[in-house]
C-alpha cells in the first residue's frame, strides 16, 4: 500500500467532528457586525416554466465576523499599527480592502488541535455569564486532561456557551478569556486559538490596561495568532476528545478582515 493509499484508508476509518455553528438570520452576532447573516431566495422551483427541470438560487449577505469565523491579522490594530509593525496607511487600508494581512494570507489550517474543556474541569455545564477565564483555569484543565500545548497547535477552549446558541441574548453575554489567559496561551506559541463564544474575549469587558477586547490585542496584534470564534465543541467534549487533527480552510478573499469557516476535528480510527 502506498503512503497516499494508507492516508486515505486512515481517514476513511476516522471520525469527523463538525465544529461550525448553524448559520441563519437571527443567530447570535456581535453588535458591531449585526445583523450577521441574510439570505434571499430569488429564483424558485415553480410550475409552468416549460420543462421538467427547475432551478432555485439565492443571494447570501453575511458580515465577515458572524457565525463561525476566523479573524485575519488586519482585523485589529493598536495605535494604528497591525501585526508585524504594519502601519495602517491609506495604501494599506483602502476602500476595496487591505493590501496587507488580509484573510487571503491565512494558510489552510492543518494542525494538531487541543481541546481545553474548562466547563468539565470546573464541574459545570457551562461557565457563568461574563466569567473571565484566567491562566490558572487553562493550566488546571490541561493538567486534568493530561495534555500539553505545543508551538503550532490550534487550541479550542470550551466554556459550554455553545449549548445556548439558540438563545442569542444569553449567548452574547457568555464567558470568555481574560487578558492573562491570552498571555498564557501566547507564551506557548499556538497557530490559532478558538472558543465557543462570540468574541473569545468577554463582550463588553474593559481591561484596565488594554481596554476592550484585550485578547484580540494580545493574540492578533502583538503575536500574530489567529482567533476563531463561535465554535461548537460539544460533541468533542461528550466523547472526551482532547487531541485531534484540526482542519480549517478560510476563504481566499483579497483584503478581507475575516472569513466564515467550517472547521472540523479529525480523530483517527474512531469511526
Amino acid at each position: 500500500m502506498s503512503e497516499l493509499s494508507g492516508l486515505v484508508a486512515g481517514l476513511a476509518s476516522a471520525r469527523i467532528y463538525d465544529l461550525e455553528q448553524l448559520r441563519y438570520f437571527g443567530a447570535p452576532t456581535f453588535a458591531a457586525h449585526a445583523p450577521g447573516f441574510l439570505y434571499s431566495l430569488h429564483r424558485r422551483h415553480e410550475p409552468g416554466l416549460g420543462e421538467a427541470r427547475t432551478s432555485a438560487s439565492g443571494v447570501i449577505m453575511q458580515a465577515e465576523h458572524s457565525g463561525t469565523h476566523i479573524d485575519a491579522l488586519c482585523h485589529q490594530a493598536e495605535n494604528m499599527v497591525m501585526f508585524g509593525g504594519c502601519d495602517v496607511t491609506a495604501q494599506v487600508q483602502t476602500s476595496a480592502g487591505f493590501t496587507s494581512l488580509g484573510v487571503e494570507t491565512i494558510p489552510p489550517l492543518l494542525a494538531r488541535g487541543v481541546l481545553l474543556d474548562l466547563a468539565r474541569s470546573a464541574g459545570v455545564e457551562r461557565l457563568p455569564a461574563g466569567h473571565l477565564v484566567g491562566p490558572d483555569e487553562l493550566e488546571r484543565t490541561a493538567a486534568d486532561q493530561g495534555v500539553r500545548i505545543e508551538r503550532g497547535d490550534v487550541v479550542c477552549v470550551r466554556t459550554g456557551n455553545a449549548t445556548i446558541w439558540e438563545s442569542p441574548e444569553e449567548y452574547l453575554h457568555g464567558p470568555g478569556l481574560g487578558a492573562d489567559a491570552a498571555r498564557w496561551l501566547a507564551e506557548r506559541g499556538p497557530l490559532a486559538v478558538g472558543c465557543d463564544n462570540v468574541a473569545l474575549d468577554v463582550a463588553g469587558h474593559v481591561d484596565p490596561e488594554l481596554g476592550t477586547l484585550p485578547c484580540h490585542t494580545i493574540l492578533l496584534i502583538r503575536n500574530g495568532i489567529y482567533i476563531i470564534e463561535n465554535l461548537t465543541l460539544e460533541e468533542l467534549a461528550e466523547q472526551g476528545v482532547s487531541e485531534f487533527l484540526f482542519v480549517c480552510l478560510p476563504l481566499k478573499m483579497r483584503g478581507v478582515t475575516g472569513s466564515p469557516v467550517r472547521p472540523v476535528a479529525v480523530v483517527p480510527g474512531a469511526a
